[in-house]
């Protein structure tokens, strides 16, 4: 199983190594990632492995939510079936 995390804001320092560690702390393995900085504005998206998570997909979801929060960032947590399945025709 897979998850797809998105992240945006404004760019400062560190927020890779925020949400990796976060990533790592759970289980979560980062197959790819992509970032872009706009101007002042960071963007990214990672493809996380969940077959090691060792916490509920909830648990990891809300606790890099919050993660954003504290850092005034978006950051959404979705499990790869319901992308595959908001994406499929």
């Amino acid at each position: 199983m897979k998850a797809v995390i998105t992240v945006t804001g404004k760019d400062t320092v560190g927020i890779i190594a925020s949400v990796s560690a976060v990533c790592a702390k759970d289980g979560a393995n980062i197959c790819e990632i992509t970032q872009s900085v706009l101007s002042e504005y960071f963007a990214m998206i990672m493809l996380a492995e969940l077959d090691g998570l060792t916490v509920p997909f909830s648990d990891f979801a809300d606790e890099l939510s919050a993660l954003g929060k504290e850092k005034g960032l978006a950051i959404h947590t979705m499990h790869e079936d319901i992308f595959n399945t908001m994406h499929h025709i």
